[in-house]
């Protein structure tokens, strides 16, 4: 019980990620009520480290630690996101993730068996892509629908090459998603940051 009030940040971000997780699954989006204010509250965590308002075993990390995961939460996720693989509310809830690994773990390995949040944040969005593609050939193959899937890959790789820039492939990316069938992403995200955040902490 002590472990889990002393550690209270990783509780509290892990059933903000579920919830984010099942609305996603619910309504395929996950708004904006719940992710801004899970990055806002991330800072305002960092900022109490700063000023030393908390204990050290609810983080180490400042407010610049977290709006560096922040950061690296948006631009990991900002390529899926221009070709239409995901959608906003998915890149807010991985920047509400880094926020709050930022401002838990901090820039520098705290402890020592632990990598910074920013590697954190990377291997943790690595298991999510891999979960992701996964469930996303679960659902492929479940549907029967493997040869459509890979005309759409195709048309994706196309847009990448004739296209003019970002914005053209987001657009025609928008014409494109009501014909797909959509992975709700959050899942996946859920599932890799918490099996790496219970990785990390296990023992």
């Amino acid at each position: 019980m002590n472990y889990i009030l002393s550690h209270w940040p990783l509780w509290f971000l892990c059933v903000a990620m579920i919830v984010a997780a099942v609305i996603d699954g619910w309504k395929l989006k996950v708004p904006n009520w719940l992710t801004f204010p899970i990055i806002l509250s991330g800072w305002l965590l960092g900022l109490a480290h700063n000023f030393n308002w908390l204990p050290e075993s609810t983080g180490v990390g400042g407010i610049g630690a977290s709006l560096a995961g922040t950061f690296l939460g948006m631009a990991l996720l900002l390529p899926l996101y221009s070709i239409g693989g995901v959608g906003g509310g998915d890149v807010k809830m991985q920047m509400g993730f880094g926020s709050w690994v930022g401002a838990f773990y901090g820039l520098s390995r705290q402890p020592e068996s632990h990598p910074g949040a920013l590697w954190i944040i990377f291997y943790a969005f690595l298991l999510a892509a891999v979960i992701g593609g996964v469930l996303a050939l679960g659902m492929i193959l479940l549907r029967g629908q493997v040869t459509k899937n890979l005309e759409n890959t195709k048309s994706i790789l196309g847009d990448l090459v004739t296209s003019t820039g970002v914005h053209d492939v987001a657009d025609k990316a928008a014409k494109r998603k009501p014909t797909l069938h959509l992975l709700p992403y959050g899942i996946p995200l859920c599932l890799g940051y918490i099996a790496f955040l219970l990785y990390q902490h296990q023992g």
